[in-house]
């Protein structure tokens, strides 16, 4: 054997050896996955989603910023069987004017309440409001400790809590530490709280349960591997992070490039978290819907 290739080998060998399957928590089962594949302008590269209370009515964003809604339908398990899609919109700037190629970078969604959805970009770190499907520019949001975030590695995330109240949550913490979460008032941003970063775990998308609690999607990435992902759990009292437990983890390549994460309730009033991939328009990657039961 040559020297090159037994180090290399070797090298394999420890990676498998650290990803090798490990007591994986159980408060939440996967019910099914469903490839998604669409024929239509733009459908890919699927940063982020959100659904109405029923699980059904969709919208998700590419993060070539074009926007999708439409209905998804589901089969006796409560997981996704198939999905009539709408066409593409395509945001527009304040000046009415579609976004260049380098400002429409988009990673999260949260619907608004009243109406329409908040998408955050992370080019430029920046919210925008639409109006119902996308179609309309309403306002936008540029706080000032945006211009701190990391590169690539901006605002991942949204999610609108019980009070209406919009959270937005980086990849990275612009000065390392814990990641905080950032409320955002118009031009104003200040950290609502805070939530502990474990090791190269990073916050890809997050939503508030029926239940009032936090569910944050992580992503981490294996050489050689693939993709591990997970969800925590959070309950918050008063602004005061008063739980924080891991609810589900995959092994990697267990799953594409999990990005966003929407919660919601079933008929039997058990909470569900329908997740989404990014599969980054490359055929090597694929668009994946994963389906979850919150078990306890």
């Amino acid at each position: 054997m040559r020297g090159g290739l037994g180090i290399g080998l070797t090298a394999l060998a420890l990676v498998v050896g650290l990803a090798a399957p490990a007591p994986r928590p159980r408060q939440a089962e996967e019910v099914g996955t469903f490839v998604w594949e669409v024929s239509r302008p733009r459908f890919g590269g699927l940063s982020a989603i959100d659904l109405g209370p029923d699980g059904l009515g969709f919208v998700v964003v590419s993060d070539s910023a074009a926007f999708f809604s439409g209905r998804f339908t589901r089969g006796p398990r409560g997981e996704v069987t198939g999905a009539k899609v709408g066409p593409p919109v395509f945001p527009v700037s304040h000046h009415g004017t579609p976004l260049e190629d380098w400002m429409d970078d988009a990673e999260g969604v949260a619907l608004a309440p009243g109406g329409g959805f908040y998408v955050s970009y992370e080019s430029h770190d920046r919210i925008v409001r639409y109006g119902p499907g996308g179609r309309k520019w309403l306002e936008e949001y540029w706080p000032p400790v945006f211009k701190t975030l990391t590169i690539n590695k901006g605002i991942e995330a949204l999610a609108v809590d019980a009070g209406g109240r919009l959270l937005a949550i980086p990849e990275a913490p612009p000065e390392g530490g814990d990641t905080p979460v950032y409320r955002i008032r118009g031009q104003e941003a200040d950290v609502a709280f805070t939530l502990r970063r474990d090791r190269n775990w990073a916050p890809t998308g997050a939503d508030f349960g029926p239940d009032g609690r936090l569910y944050l999607l992580e992503r981490d990435y294996w050489p050689l591997l693939g993709f591990s992902s997970r969800i925590r759990r959070i309950t918050l009292t008063r602004d005061r992070v008063s739980a924080d437990e891991v609810i589900w983890q995959t092994d990697p390549g267990h799953h594409d490039n999990l990005e966003g994460l929407a919660a919601w309730r079933d008929g039997a009033g058990a909470i569900r978290l329908t997740l989404v991939s990014d599969d980054n328009f490359l055929p090597t990657q694929r668009t994946e819907l994963v389906d979850l039961r919150v078990t306890e």
